[in-house]
């Protein structure tokens, strides 16, 4: 075997001086603007999930065994221990498929950086809204970064990458919450990556996959915690050849790029490169939808007309999606690309509403997503993690006609982010299910002024119900 104890940990030691060295100043102001819209996003993602069965589920079980009441379960009255707080309150944010992506990275960013922020912050007290705003961009540089490293191989061969790349933005968003210097940053990312775990299979009908971001923020935030009285991590995480998180997780000694890890790190703001949802699906969806809806906008057409739909888009997306539907649960409806076509037609949307225990095993989306196909095009494979989500939609009528339509990226991407309106929008659509509106507006207030907070205790307060 060979011989570590020579430690190597440029890219670790570089993005742990980043976090321990970012100040709210130098952070630019459309970096700002951004990051308030994405928090508000993933909220109104976790107020309305509070409820779901496995969220019920969850917050049950853990309140069997977890009498504390140091932070809030967000959209409850409940309250538990800060590390059983942040794996509910992630698992909120990625409870019903709405919370926002980073596609290049392949990964939910605030669904696993903001659960372990608000949790220091809530433990500590007194945190301004800048220092929150200062920790949250530094974990939501982080963990697409890994993902960029790792490459859309990382999803192909099996792990889920919310839950094994989260684990980076959790700990670099609490190291910062928790003001650590370089060296127990260092430390906190190597904590928590040894804790790095979650499969693939759990999007065929498991609940677990909704929980795989909450693990990974708690995971995060013990990292920290632990780092903060002087427990020791791996301290070339990244670059170990032996059993380090590249080496391990890629299967190899080049399949990965540790460059990716600190490539403009400070300079050019990945924040700036997450997109939120507007569908109630997995992001390698919503290309097909959009270029449906386009088709439809042009020559209007309803289910019955359709003879066959055929999606040609990405190796990644052909495994992650493509798979004949049958109805496995929630998870698996709400992840299957067919299914969620057929609810497109037969619907007109696919949010909220179109998913329900109920409709699993709905005889005529069963039937109408037989009519639709998945396949590869080696051409956009080749273009690599970027066009990851990259689609040629071919839809046949029954009549003859054929039309085609072609989408590199959905609405509410990085190249057609949307309007502040349309995220308040959609945070109003989603936490008005659940509180009342003078709490929602509450929350908008305070999310969209956060820069001016002068602690985030009011925020926290106005996440609970009564």
């Amino acid at each position: 075997m060979a011989d570590h104890t020579e430690t190597t940990n440029t890219y670790t030691r570089g993005i742990a001086e980043f976090v321990a060295n970012l100040r709210y100043e130098a952070i630019p102001a459309e970096v700002i603007a951004r990051i308030k819209l994405l928090i508000l996003d993933s909220l109104g993602c976790a107020v309305f999930g509070a409820t779901l069965p496995w969220s019920r589920i969850l917050r049950q079980t853990l309140a069997e065994v977890d009498t504390s009441t140091g932070c809030t379960v967000w959209g409850t009255p409940q309250r538990l221990s800060a590390p059983h707080a942040a794996l509910v309150n992630g698992t909120l944010v990625q409870s019903f498929e709405l919370d926002d992506v980073h596609r290049v990275g392949v990964l939910h960013v605030g669904a696993v950086t903001l659960p372990a922020v608000l949790a220091v912050a809530e433990m500590r007290g007194g945190m301004t809204g800048q220092a929150f705003l200062r920790a949250a961009v530094a974990g939501y540089e982080i963990g697409p970064r890994v993902g960029m490293c790792m490459g859309p191989e990382h999803i192909g061969q099996g792990w889920h990458s919310g839950a094994t790349l989260g684990v980076f933005s959790a700990a670099a968003g609490a190291a910062a919450a928790l003001n650590l210097a370089t060296e127990q940053t260092v430390h906190a990312l190597g904590i928590a990556g040894t804790q790095s775990a979650g499969l693939m299979a759990a999007q065929f009908g498991a609940m677990v996959k909704r929980m795989h971001a909450g693990r990974s923020s708690q995971s995060g935030l013990y990292g920290a915690l632990l780092a903060a009285n002087g427990f020791t991590g791996i301290m070339d995480v990244f670059e170990n050849p032996y059993g380090g998180f590249c080496s391990t997780f890629s299967r190899s000694t080049d399949r990965f790029n540790l460059a990716e890890l600190t490539s403009g790190l400070g300079e050019r703001f990945e924040t700036m490169r997450i997109a939120l949802k507007f569908y109630s699906c997995v992001g390698s969806n919503h290309t097909t939808l959009d270029a449906i809806r386009d088709m439809r906008a042009r020559h209007p057409f309803g289910p019955d007309e359709v003879d066959r739909i055929t999606v040609y888009g990405s190796r990644v997306t052909v495994d992650h999606v493509g798979w004949p539907y049958k109805p496995q649960g929630m998870t698996s409806a709400q992840l299957n690309l067919p299914y969620c076509v057929a609810t497109l037609l037969l619907e007109g949307d696919v949010f909220v509403d179109q998913f329900s225990d109920a409709l699993i095993a709905d005889p005529a989306r069963m039937a109408l997503s037989t009519r639709v196909s998945t396949h590869e095009d080696p051409a956009i494979t080749a273009r690599g993690s970027r066009y990851r989500h990259m689609v040629r939609v071919e839809v046949k009528l029954k009549d003859g006609t054929v039309m085609q339509e072609t989408r590199e990226a959905p609405r509410g991407s990085e190249d057609s982010f949307a309007t502040a309106e349309d995220v308040i929008a959609k945070f109003r659509k989603l936490a008005e299910r659940r509180i009342g509106n003078a709490q929602v507006d509450d929350i908008v207030e305070q999310v969209m002024g956060l820069e001016r907070l002068g602690t985030m205790d009011g925020l926290m307060r106005s996440l609970a119900t009564p």
